[in-house]
């Protein structure tokens, strides 16, 4: 039995990206802080390429799919990731059914699998050659793996493959080699229900791969009284490019013009690259499934997307990764990978770390949609507790609670640096904490937010010179409709907002208020709307 696999995108592995350094000006009022750097710079740190290709176009839906019985999410790419496909090859205890057009369809061809790996592992080999199948695992069962091929636990999904189990579990044997589990190949199509994967590694622990460099301290002109900050880029890129991609999608990767819906289904302890848990290059739905207890060396410790991402009544709980997005990453830094599309609706962002950026939610020059949901009690080693948009990120937040995040540095809460946009509507920022120099609930790095009809509450920087609690607006645009801005703490004067310039705009139906120990310094537009 042969199962090859292509790169995760289909391709020949990306080289290291072109790396620029540019500066910034900071005034000498905030030279204090030493966090904005974090953020304010991390345009260094990436590279202007075009968007990946993986999200776009739509495979053609077949009468197999139209016909099972298994909802499958929307349709994938058309954009072909590879000339030559993996082929998985294997024996089947059954009868062969290729051929005969009254047996194309997955849910008319179901077939019951025995609590046997092997079996398992046949039964998705013959559903590859048969224009894919239905598979109803065993109720109870753990399917363990114990060996892989070119470093896939199960062959490479080809076809729409249905996998139905009753609390059944897929895990990597714990004596065994590193490997992923599933691996989704181009035109292939993954539906998991009441299926848990687990233990899926393909990376050694924190071992080899790259760390973010400390920010560079601020240095006072004395010539022109201003700071000039140089942008912190992601030592050892060279490196991490060498590596490849194999490593991303510990427990389900996704390729290029691939789709996998994950439906009443457990992705956990797996340890990979990018993607601890899942690494979507293709079509992905998560719905009323739970992403937990997975890590990552890189970017997105629980999913790491550059194409198209659902995230419905899911939980992405309680992961880990090393350079950013401990939650989930839609793009990475450093590595040349922009985001693709992610809509999140009804789910929970929670309990997620990282040693870098962004300790629940972070978007790299993507589109990120969350609607409905809660992004609470991240942390981050750095920037950017609850969510971070970069480097022209597109963030809408609608009815959204971003709550007691953490970050070591700038940004309890919500982080937008280097023309990136976000939009908040009818969402709170509370009780978030920046343990550097500012900005609890909103630091903004020249860029552009919006808020209507929301609250930024309870937020507190407690770094030893710390300005802005409820906002630190460096350099960029901040719009306040309808909103309000209270009861925010920061060390040192202002606890409300904090500009740099007379980017803040605060309607007449919006108020800052209750903060201490002032409300508000900066801009000239702001006082008239800062009350107490």
């Amino acid at each position: 039995m042969s199962i090859d696999v292509t790169t995760p995108d289909g391709g020949a592995n990306a080289g290291p990206p072109k790396r620029g350094r540019r500066t910034l000006w900071v005034a000498a009022g905030i030279v204090g802080l030493t966090g904005v750097v974090g953020l304010a710079a991390l345009g260094g740190a990436v590279t202007r390429d075009d968007k990946t290709a993986g999200s776009a176009g739509q495979t053609e839906a077949t009468e197999a799919q139209a016909n099972a019985r298994q909802n499958v999410g929307d349709a994938g790419p058309t954009k072909a990731g590879t000339a030559n496909d993996s082929q998985g090859e294997g024996t089947w205890s059954g009868g062969d059914q290729s051929g005969r057009d009254d047996h194309r369809s997955p849910a008319r061809r179901a077939k019951n699998i025995p609590c046997n790996s092997d079996k398992l592992i046949q039964a998705i080999v013959h559903a590859n050659q048969n224009r894919g199948g239905e598979l109803t695992l065993a109720k109870g069962c753990t399917y363990e793996l114990t060996r892989s091929v070119h470093g896939n636990g199960l062959p490479v999904i080809k076809e729409p493959i249905v996998l139905k189990g009753y609390d059944t579990t897929i895990v990597r044997a714990a004596n065994a080699e590193h490997f992923r589990i599933f691996n989704v190949g181009r035109d292939g199509h993954l539906t998991l229900q009441g299926v848990t994967v687990k233990g899926g590694q393909t990376t050694p622990r924190w071992d080899h791969y790259p760390t973010l460099e400390a920010a560079p301290p601020l240095t006072l002109s004395a010539q022109d009284g201003v700071a000039r900050v140089t942008k912190p880029t992601v030592a050892g890129s060279t490196a991490a490019g060498a590596v490849g991609r194999h490593g991303d999608g510990a427990g389900i990767l996704v390729q290029r013009g691939g789709e996998a819906n994950i439906q009443d289904s457990s992705v956990i302890l797996n340890h990979g690259r990018n993607g601890g848990g899942i690494a979507n290059y293709g079509t992905t739905t998560i719905r009323k499934s739970s992403v937990e207890h997975n890590s990552a060396t890189g970017f997105g410790g629980g999913v790491f997307n550059v194409g198209v991402l659902r995230i419905e009544w899911a939980k992405i709980e309680q992961n880990n990764a090393r350079l950013g997005g401990g939650g989930f990453a839609n793009g990475s830094l450093g590595f040349g990978d922009k985001g693709g599309t992610v809509w999140v609706w009804r789910s929970t962002i929670s309990h997620n770390q990282t040693l870098g950026l962004a300790g629940g939610i972070l978007d790299r020059s993507g589109d990120t949609s969350v609607t409905r949901s809660e992004v609470t009690e991240n942390t981050a080693g750095r920037d950017a507790g609850g969510v971070l948009g970069v480097d022209g990120s597109r963030l809408y937040l609608e009815e959204v609670m971003i709550e007691r995040n953490v970050a070591a540095g700038v940004a309890g809460g919500l982080a937008v640096a280097d023309d990136a946009t976000a939009i908040l509507e009818k969402s709170v920022l509370k009780a978030n904490v920046a343990e550097g120099v500012g900005g609890a609930g909103l630091f903004n790095a020249q860029a552009y937010v919006t808020l209507r009809d929301s609250e930024i509450v309870g937020n507190r920087a407690i770094g030893p010179f710390a300005v802005g609690g409820g906002i630190v607006n460096a350099f960029g645009q901040v719009s306040l409709i309808r909103s309000t801005v209270t009861g925010n703490f920061a060390t040192t004067p202002p606890g409300g907002i904090f500009t740099t310039n007379d980017g803040v705009e605060i309607d007449e139906k919006s108020a800052v208020k209750k903060n201490r120990p002032t409300n508000c310094t900066g801009s000239p537009v702001i006082p008239e709307r800062c009350f107490g």
